[in-house]
């Protein structure tokens, strides 16, 4: 059986009777948590709110002063979840919340336009779709679609708006030989009734419970946003039908507004502005950078008891090689690293040449990393720096044990 939202989907209030209502509970999600609602589970004698399926979301819309929260279906049945009872046997008025409907229209009708064309022109099968609350998203058996094919295949789509193509529904008997003719991804197990076909008018017929526009004039225009990779092999394909593409455009001119001040034609201006101040501020750093290394290498150096063992983990790559040219490595074995304490990082050990490579191998194998050396200095990658105390120490000892030898 149809739905009368099936019927005459641009229905915006309808007269009908209540048939069941029964207590029930809902389990819903509000920013990020799951709630259980308790309500009432109504059934209507027909409806104009369409419950989900298709792989469209459900409608909204009210029984009376009555909000419906959820529509689902269960075989022929459309079940209406709302917070109060409603008589058995009372005429009701529905109205549909039209904003949200109209807007499942658009997306709906889009994405069989965008699913046959892709199939027309690439060979591209849809295998699944999903109608989100701000992007539409399509599925393709594809590992890829080229930039030029996605902009051909936009043309082609919005061409076909351009030309008002009708798109009617027809009804079939499920033994009827014109079903084998129309594109399907198969029939819910629960099915009653004849099928439903959405015909777009020399582009395609398809098997579907949703609600369609009437005419590809009223989408308006589609836009292609890219393409994501997917699941086993496939792609998926983003897009705006209709309204969608009007808020798009207005929040990104009102992100422009914001980001740029209102001067929307500096951006190019602005752009290199922010890349020269990007500059100044790497050269300032790098300079204070140097001015902080000099400065501990200095205070090491005046220090009576220093030894001949110098150790730091701060900074960055750069400004561990600053420290190593400070400090006369000839006489002093530096260990530096970069890093979280017990995560990834870089790490350098310099030195005397030949102490550096005997001792550059171990360091390595106690950090789980990967790197090499000449000329004094050991350098590389860090898979973790948790033994980080026991390199220091390792190196503490190996100096100890040089400058006992030397006594």
């Amino acid at each position: 059986m149809a739905f009368q939202c099936q019927r005459d989907c641009y229905m915006k209030e309808f007269v009908t009777s209540v048939v069941s209502c029964c207590p029930a509970e809902l389990k819903h999600e509000v920013n990020g948590k799951k709630e259980t609602l308790k309500g009432f589970n109504v059934k209507l004698q027909d409806t104009i709110l369409f419950p989900e399926g298709g792989g469209q979301p459900d409608d909204h819309g009210l029984i009376g002063d009555v909000p419906v929260l959820r529509v689902t279906r269960q075989g022929p049945e459309a079940i209406h979840f709302v917070g109060s009872p409603l008589e058995v046997g009372q005429e009701v008025q529905v109205q549909v919340d039209w904003e949200r409907r109209f807007d499942h229209m658009q997306q709906h009708s889009g994405q069989h336009l965008i699913t046959a064309l892709a199939d027309t022109l690439f060979g591209y099968k849809t295998t699944s779709w999903e109608l989100g609350r701000q992007r539409s998203t399509i599925e393709l058996d594809t590992p890829s679609v080229k930039p030029a094919q996605l902009q051909a295949l936009e043309e082609a789509i919005n061409e076909k708006i351009r030309v008002h193509v009708p798109v009617t529904v027809q009804l079939l008997s499920i033994d009827d030989p014109a079903v084998e003719k129309v594109r399907s991804r198969g029939l819910p197990d629960d099915h009653a009734g004849p099928i439903r076909i959405v015909d777009i008018e020399g582009v395609d017929a398809n098997m579907c419970c949703g609600t369609h526009v009437s005419n590809l004039s009223q989408l308006q225009v589609i836009k292609l946003l890219g393409t994501e990779k997917g699941k086993k092999n496939k792609t998926n394909l983003i897009f705006l039908a209709g309204n969608r593409v009007l808020k798009y455009a207005e929040k990104s001119y009102s992100t422009e507004q914001v980001l740029y001040q209102g001067c929307l034609l500096q951006h190019n201006t602005l752009h290199v502005d922010c890349l020269l101040s990007l500059k100044c501020l790497g050269q300032t750093n790098l300079s204070l950078l140097r001015d902080m290394a000099v400065l501990i290498t200095q205070n090491f150096k005046n220090d009576p008891q220093r030894g001949n063992f110098f150790s730091l983990k701060e900074g960055d790559n750069e400004f561990m090689n600053i420290i190593a040219n400070e400090i006369n490595t000839e006489e002093t074995l530096v260990f530096l690293t970069v890093g979280e304490e017990k995560g990834p990082g870089l790490f350098l050990l310099a030195g005397p040449s030949g102490r550096v490579a005997d001792m550059g191998p171990r360091v390595l194998e106690m950090l789980q990393g990967k790197g090499a050396g000449k000329n004094g200095r050991f350098q590389g990658k860090a898979n973790s720096l948790a033994r980080r105390g026991e390199v220091e120490a390792f190196l503490q000892q190996h100096c100890k044990h040089h400058t006992s030898e030397e006594e």
